[in-house]
């Protein structure tokens, strides 16, 4: 598209800023609680609620917190929450068992959310690494991330985790397969309405590190993770990576992490047309939060044009730890 602008004065492209009624009359995009997605961390224990030193603001919730906090978010209007387990470490292990287990942490905090605030849609996290006593996505064998023997894996957590009552499905895993894998899996169970959001380019990034903190993932991974996750330096990669997984069934497809990779989320959205998401990962969120902390930025003002570039870069919707903030500030 190629504007069209009379010369000056004819045209003062500084009349339509001229007071808040013009601004926002013709601001082209804009930011609703709609498009929000609140990620929280759930651990054992009862009345728990352990600050995230690395996330100020964020906490490790037991699940009766993360029930009262579900049901905030209900009443704020935020759709979605999403759930990420930090997992006793007596319960990794190297055949990662817990992942599928039916009375895991992840699941029975979906049948307590789904009791007490059932209004909410609840995704979860599909990737090994919580349980994996190596910190890694997927199965280790001889140094090797192996990718057909966790798709298995992966599959039984999904319908485990469906027959707990979630709604969306994240994979976060980046092994080749897996989304039909899910997706077929999901049919043959009865689970045709749980929906796949799918994280079809997620970038082996430096941005992660606090969020491993959070899960308890820091000293248990063992080397890192960049033969599945993308290089940072490819894009035209990750076009290919969210046509297959659209094509193997995914309803909805995310980039992570998000700011880094506006441009990403922008070519998808233009080539794709699909449902559009990403993640503000935790080292974005933490050094927003740090800046704002020390003065150094107005973090509500930060915060809020942050999340506002995902929408004008085409995202349909964000994963946030503001989440519950913005919403209160977009509620008035």
């Amino acid at each position: 598209m190629k504007p069209t602008v009379a010369p000056f004065p004819t045209a003062r492209l500084r009349r339509t800023r001229a007071s808040a009624a013009l601004r926002n009359l013709v601001r082209e995009n804009n930011l609703t609680v709609d498009d929000l997605i609140w990620p929280v961390f759930v651990r054992e224990g009862e009345n728990v609620s352990e600050p995230i030193a690395s996330m100020p603001g964020v906490y490790r919730q037991s699940i009766d917190n993360v029930v009262k906090s579900a049901k905030d978010a209900q009443a704020l209007g935020i759709p979605v929450i999403c759930l990420f387990p930090y997992t006793d470490p007596s319960l990794k292990t190297e055949d990662c068992a817990e992942a599928w287990n039916p009375n895991n942490l992840t699941n029975r905090a979906i049948i307590a959310i789904k009791e007490a605030a059932p209004d909410i849609a609840v995704m979860t996290d599909v990737a090994l690494d919580p349980y994996n006593i190596n910190g890694h996505d997927g199965f280790v064998e001889n140094g090797e991330i192996i990718n057909d023997r966790t798709v298995e894996a992966l599959v039984k957590m999904t319908l485990a985790q469906a027959h707990a009552g979630a709604d969306i499905i994240g994979p976060s895993d980046m092994m080749d397969g897996r989304i039909s894998a899910m997706r077929t899996g999901l049919e043959s169970e009865g689970f045709q309405n749980v929906a796949i959001l799918s994280y079809s380019a997620k970038y082996a990034s430096g941005f992660y590190g606090p969020f491993r903190d959070a899960v308890g993932a820091s000293g248990a991974l063992k080397g890192d993770k960049k033969t599945y996750q993308m290089d940072p330096g490819n894009t035209d990669e990750a076009l290919r990576l969210v046509e297959r997984d659209l094509m193997e069934g995914a309803d909805m497809v995310m980039i992570k992490p998000g700011l880094a990779y506006l441009d990403i989320c922008h070519r998808i959205k233009q080539t794709f047309g699909s449902p559009t998401f990403a993640y503000q990962v935790s080292g974005e969120y933490a050094m927003i939060k740090a800046a704002g902390q020390n003065g150094w930025v107005d973090e509500e003002k930060v915060m809020l044009e942050s999340l506002l570039a995902f929408k004008r870069a085409g995202c349909d919707g964000i994963l946030s730890y503001f989440a519950p903030a913005v919403a209160k500030i977009l509620n008035g």
